[in-house]
């Protein structure tokens, strides 16, 4: 198993950041990593999610919740065609910090016997775009714009 792992600090409680993370109708106004994103908000819930890596192509996969936990955390899991091949249980959470505002983390495991072969290409790639999400949720959520509510 592959792991990645980003994390950035926002100037927001949780409840500020979950709100703006699972506004999914709002993601084509502010996210430039993941574009997209349309289904059920509960674990057990099926999405469909277009990513666009920065230097990449677009691509759409079809996860399921497995986590949903208000203001704390979301993560899904999809893969590729059948178990085993390419799998990735995607991550969202967010920790309270001392001082009032948020610790958000974003990462994803993969597995599956075609990562190690993809892996020098996949990492720098989906790591940029992670980055690039943590950087405009962070402007989003600390400018105070208020997102259409779900």
């Amino acid at each position: 198993m592959n792991t990645l792992r980003t994390e950035i600090l926002i100037d927001a409680p949780p409840e500020a950041v979950w709100r703006v993370l699972t506004q999914f109708e709002s993601y084509p106004a502010w996210n430039p990593f993941i574009v997209n994103i349309q289904g059920a908000r509960a674990e057990g819930g099926r999405l469909e999610v277009l990513i666009r890596s920065p230097g990449g192509s677009a691509m759409t996969f079809r996860p399921t919740i497995v986590r949903w936990e208000e203001n704390k955390e979301l993560r899904w899991k999809g893969r590729l065609l059948v178990p085993g091949i390419f799998d990735g249980e995607h991550l969202f959470r967010i920790e309270a910090t001392a001082s009032g505002g948020s610790r958000f983390f974003h990462g994803e495991n993969f597995s599956g016997f075609l990562v190690p072969l993809i892996w020098k290409r996949l990492e720098p790639k989906t790591r940029a775009g992670f980055e690039t999400m943590n950087n405009a949720l962070k402007t989003v959520v600390e400018s105070g714009i208020i997102l259409r509510e779900t």
